[in-house]
Formats: structure tokens, C-alpha cells, sequence
């Protein structure tokens, strides 16, 4: 029980922090928040990503151009050019590792207003932290694994943050329903997020990019959407007029 929890707690975590700070917030500026929150969230999700922590400013980079570049071979990861998940989400890593290192000339157009943390995106893609990180699971399994079954979850802890983008930006490309007509692949995976906390509503993000609410039908529930009306009823974020009805035309 302890490693179903440790797992589960994990999954949900680092989505969220994946979700909230890095999509919602630094990719598209669903909602703006003061320095300190902003920090804040940063430290939060070096310690729920742990090895497998995403720069935020790489992540929005990226995520701008995939909006920007959907299905064309300039899109950092459409499944429309790899014949496997894991060939997509090796170029996705070479493409990220560009960006991160300026390795590649990125338009200006989608490097306005990213959040950055140099210091700390220094720290969490260092091997010592990344190997540090992974250690820590090792041990966690090492003291509470009933079996030797168990340790087959661990490589996806290692890999989380990339696991949670696999399966949207490739099962999210390829199998679902459409709520919108679209000159791309985007498709809503689940009827009902309760995996990937409103993520998996691929099809109504692409048609409305900017809005922190990624659901469309009076189904479709997206969590992290009541949490972020919670934040900005308290103060920590403050949500934008005109969230929710922008398409992020200008990424």
C-alpha cells in the first residue's frame, strides 16, 4: 500500500505541477500571479517532478511552438512523423535540450513573458540532482516494496514528467472524439480526465488555448480549473478577463 500510494501521490503531483505552472500559466498565461507565487510553484514543482523536472521556460518554448506548428514538421512532437512513442519523445528530448542549451534559433514570438528560475532549472537538470532524486525512489521501493512486482512502477517514476507528456501528445494526437473542427490531429482522449486532471481534452484546448478551463461539455470536469477559481478567490493567482474565450492565435 505505501508504494500504491507513493505512486499514485507522485502521478497527480508532478501532472499538477505540470498542468498549472508550466502549461497553464507559463506556456499560455491562462492567469498571472506575483513573484513570490511564482517562485513558489517553481520550488513545488522541482519537488514533485523530482528527476524528471522540466524547465518552465523550456516547456512553454516549446509548447508555443507545437501550438504554433501542429502536425507540420516544425512541431516538436507530432506522432504524425515517428512510427513509435518512444522515437517521438526521443526527438521531443533532443528538441528540448536545443532550446534549453540555445542551441537552436527559437522566434521571438515565443520567448515573451516566460517565467524563469535560472538558478533552480540549473540545480534540477544537474545528474546530481537527477540521480539524487531517482536514489530516493530506489530506497522508498527498497523499504516498503512487499514484492519484487512492485519495482516495475519505478521506471516510470524516474521518467514521469515525460510519461505524462507522451500520452497526450501522442495518444491525444491519434485515438479519441473531436469537439471541434480543427486543421489538425488534436482529440480529447477521455470523456471523463480523471487520469490526467484535464489534460487529456486535447481537441477543446487546441480550439481555446489560452483558457485555464480545458473541458468544453458539461462533462467534461477539469480539476486543476476549480483549483486555479480557488487561487484566484484567496489571491495566488489572478485570472485574466478575457480567460476562456482567447484562442492563442499570436503563438
Amino acid at each position: 500500500m505505501p508504494i500504491f500510494l507513493f505512486f499514485v501521490a507522485h502521478w497527480y503531483l508532478s501532472l499538477f505541477s505540470q498542468t498549472f505552472l508550466m502549461h497553464r500559466y507559463a506556456a499560455h498565461g491562462s492567469f498571472t500571479m506575483s513573484k513570490f507565487w511564482e517562485r513558489f510553484f517553481f520550488i513545488f514543482a522541482y519537488i514533485t517532478m523530482g528527476s524528471s523536472y522540466l524547465s518552465p521556460r523550456v516547456y512553454a518554448t516549446m509548447h508555443r511552438m507545437h501550438h504554433a506548428y501542429t502536425d507540420t514538421p516544425q512541431d516538436p512532437h507530432s506522432p504524425k512523423y515517428f512510427s513509435n512513442v518512444f522515437a517521438m519523445m526521443h526527438h521531443t528530448k533532443k528538441v528540448y535540450v536545443s532550446i534549453q542549451h540555445n542551441l537552436t534559433p527559437v522566434a521571438e514570438r515565443f520567448l515573451k513573458n516566460l517565467p524563469e528560475w535560472e538558478w533552480l532549472d540549473r540545480v534540477a537538470d544537474s545528474w546530481y540532482s537527477r540521480i539524487g532524486w531517482g536514489a530516493a525512489y530506489l530506497a522508498f521501493y527498497i523499504a516498503f516494496a512487499p514484492s519484487l512486482w512492485w519495482f516495475l512502477l519505478l521506471p516510470v517514476q524516474w521518467v514521469m514528467s515525460p510519461v505524462h507528456g507522451a500520452i497526450i501528445n501522442w495518444y491525444a494526437h491519434r485515438y479519441g472524439y473531436t469537439n471541434h473542427e480543427l486543421n489538425n490531429t488534436s482529440k480529447n482522449l477521455l470523456p471523463i480526465d480523471v487520469l490526467m486532471l484535464g489534460e487529456s481534452y486535447h481537441n477543446d484546448h487546441h480550439q481555446h488555448a489560452s483558457s485555464p478551463n480545458f473541458g468544453s461539455r458539461w462533462f467534461e470536469i477539469d480539476p486543476v480549473y476549480y483549483v486555479i477559481l480557488v487561487f484566484n478567490a484567496i489571491g495566488i493567482v489572478k485570472l485574466k478577463p478575457e480567460s476562456g474565450v482567447k484562442v492563442m492565435s499570436e503563438f
